[in-house]
């Protein structure tokens, strides 16, 4: 009899291994399923639009009677925005993250962080009224030349939101750090600013170099604030006063159900979802190639 708990325990933690392993095969099964149908419909399009054309033609109007495809005007606006956030994100994440690892106490840092991560839950669709009817008015006060849609205003709000990413995670790397190289640094004369920037910043890069590189993943994929307020006016430019067209917000406008389906406008949701996926898997590797790298190097 005092074998049965046991046995109904090993019962259960095999279906928990089981069920583990069947949402870890769906989310694969999943993976592939999205990737399967990116390659397919972008082939399609291939089929009829010359892949050099689609790189190098710096029109983009598949809507329009003279029809021309290049991507250009769409990666010019989606890199020009999310520079514009992880210029905001990058300085004030950095600092609030060397703030609560080195310098605040355990209790400030217990309240501050739970604050700051309630950025990440607002909705973006609110970030994007916020950048359109808030902080585009503003800008035009100091810069009047700002068009009413633009780069800059949602390039600032999305900055904002991806603030959180780059403060938590560089902050988890930066207080794992062990605290023997704090104590070795201090016992050699350093100051507590010379610690942070000398010694815990470089053993934590790799995870900096990776929560900046996710950060600007998100900012990449980012949809509605772009499409709200950045407006739809594919350009090949890098000034941020005026309106410009992301990649994400193509895909909203097509998406929005005025395309047939099985047309070439179509089509070119795919082809755009493909260079959008490109885009952040190189960027998501490379954050795990630079984790890999200094890790290796400060173990």
């Amino acid at each position: 009899m005092s074998f049965k708990p046991v046995k109904k325990s090993r019962v259960g933690e095999g279906m928990i291994h089981i069920v583990l392993f069947l949402c870890g095969i769906l989310s694969v099964f999943t993976t592939l399923g999205i990737v399967a149908v990116l390659i397919i419909e972008t082939y399609e399009f291939f089929r009829e639009v010359s892949i050099f054309e689609f790189l190098t033609d710096t029109q983009w109007t598949p809507l329009f009677a003279d029809k021309h495809f290049g991507i250009l005007p769409l990666v010019s606006g989606t890199f020009l925005t999310s520079f514009i956030a992880i210029l905001v994100a990058m300085p004030i994440g950095l600092l609030s993250a060397i703030y609560l690892s080195e310098y605040a106490s355990q209790n400030i840092r217990k309240t501050i962080k739970p604050i700051l991560e309630i950025l990440a839950g607002i909705p973006t669709v609110v970030y994007g009224y916020f950048a359109l009817l808030f902080v585009t008015p503003l800008l035009q006060v100091f810069i009047p030349s700002l068009s009413g849609f633009n780069a800059l205003g949602p390039g600032i709000v999305m900055g904002m939101m991806i603030i959180p990413m780059v403060s938590s995670l560089s902050e988890d790397a930066m207080y794992a750090v062990p605290q023997s190289l704090r104590e070795g640094a201090y016992a050699l004369g350093s100051s507590k600013l010379q610690v942070a920037l000398r010694v815990v910043f470089p053993a934590a890069f790799s995870g900096i170099a990776a929560s900046l590189l996710l950060a600007v993943s998100r900012a990449i994929g980012e949809t509605m604030i772009v499409a709200i307020a950045s407006g739809q006016q594919p350009r090949l430019t890098l000034n941020p006063l005026v309106a410009v067209e992301t990649m994400t917000a193509y895909i909203v406008q097509v998406s929005l159900g005025d395309t047939p389906t099985g047309t070439i406008e179509f089509k070119t949701i795919f082809a755009v979802g493909m260079m959008l996926f490109i885009s952040t898997l190189i960027l998501n590797l490379l954050s795990q190639w630079l984790r890999e790298r200094f890790r290796e190097q400060y173990e």
